[in-house]
């Protein structure tokens, strides 16, 4: 049973950064690709930024320049650094799994953590 731990949410004023982390367990995390998904309020969950086993990154056109996703095998992690924060970022984000080649991992999910973006 895998399992995603979420954790780095909070409040962050706008222009500031945060950073996530999604530590996993009970899988083989360095064969997983990985991502970061998030959801406003009434809308369906939106994919931010994934990652490939071999550290191969995507990004969704409003967050290039400003996100970076990356991840340390040896901690099971994944990460999303999160620069130039703006309130249009305020959301939940869900860190999300699959054991196979993949641009938007869906299989496993963590709980979510809760982004905040507010003077």
């Amino acid at each position: 049973q895998v399992q995603l731990v979420e954790s780095g949410g909070g409040l962050v004023q706008p222009g500031g950064s945060l950073r996530l982390s999604c530590v996993a367990s009970g899988g083989t995390f360095e064969t997983y690709a990985m991502g970061w998904y998030r959801q406003f309020p009434d809308k369906e969950r939106e994919l931010v930024a994934s990652i490939s086993s071999s550290a191969y990154a995507y990004y969704t056109d409003s967050v290039k320049g400003r996100f970076t996703i990356s991840r340390d095998n040896d901690k099971n992690t994944v990460y999303l650094k999160m620069n130039s924060e703006d309130p249009g970022d305020t959301a939940i984000y869900y860190c999300a799994g699959a054991p196979i080649k993949t641009c938007q991992p869906r299989d496993y999910w963590g709980r979510g953590a809760q982004v905040t973006v507010s003077p």
